[in-house]
């Protein structure tokens, strides 16, 4: 007898709520941490009750046991139909971003992510721009596939990721380029905002910074730009042998 294959997960406010938006016949029910309150369980149960999707409220114990390392008290279990629909994705490359303001950047950003199959991007909420109607129109699709995640802290994230088995990079002007480095496993790529790049204390808990070499008189590169770079050089690495050395 063959086993039975364990449903897709999505979890997180924002993707749950777009897979209730946008493919709803893909949602087999939704389960919701039992103190959850406010404004956004209001809007999940709403949508279920639309789409006539069930809505269960459960333990947070229940959540954490999905697997999934951040959910802030929102999961939903997918048909299988949504894994030939999610394409490529990858859950061992992860995007985190903070302080990324300009809603073209953040569309232009999730844009490249969902091209190059990252499996999750975590947005610092605080500083950063929204997932605005204006980010969805860069983003030409990309937000209903994408996970997007709004996280509170960076630091508290990163360190989630390590436990998982994650190497964590960070982006800077004076990181090493990425084809030194082996990107080919378990890897969160942290972005910075346009003005200042990443926060000092999050540059800190990287294992390393990733750097792109400038051979022309510009200082730098839009980060978005940085973001296709950097994620391109992974997805070479990881339809590859490995690094180039």
């Amino acid at each position: 007898m063959t086993a039975a294959r364990a449903p897709a997960v999505v979890a997180g406010f924002h993707p749950v709520r777009e897979a209730l938006r946008h493919r709803p016949h893909l949602v087999e029910r939704v389960l919701v941490a039992s103190q959850r309150g406010g404004a956004r369980l209001v809007e999940v149960e709403g949508l279920c009750r639309r789409h006539g999707v069930a809505c269960e409220r459960v333990p947070a114990s229940t959540l954490a046991a999905l697997g999934v390392a951040v959910h802030n008290g929102f999961a939903a279990e997918l048909r299988e139909e949504h894994a030939a629909a999610a394409g490529g994705a990858d859950a061992d490359l992860v995007v985190l971003l903070e302080d990324v303001q300009d809603p073209r950047n953040l569309g232009a950003i999730l844009r490249v992510c969902e091209g190059a199959g990252v499996g999750r991007v975590l947005v610092r909420d605080r500083g950063s721009a929204p997932v605005s109607a204006a980010v969805a129109r860069t983003a030409a699709g990309a937000t209903e596939w994408v996970p997007v995640e709004r996280v509170v802290n960076s630091g508290q994230e990163i360190a989630r990721l390590k436990e998982r088995g994650f190497w964590v990079y960070g982006a800077a002007q004076e990181g090493v380029p990425p084809w030194t480095v082996d990107l080919s496993g378990k890897v969160a790529l942290c972005l910075g905002g346009e003005e200042k790049g990443l926060r000092q204390h999050t540059r800190e808990l990287c294992d390393g910074l990733l750097g792109l070499p400038m051979r022309g008189r510009v200082g730098s590169l839009n980060v978005a730009t940085a973001a296709a770079a950097l994620l391109y050089e992974a997805v070479r690495q990881r339809t590859a042998a490995g690094p180039a050395r």
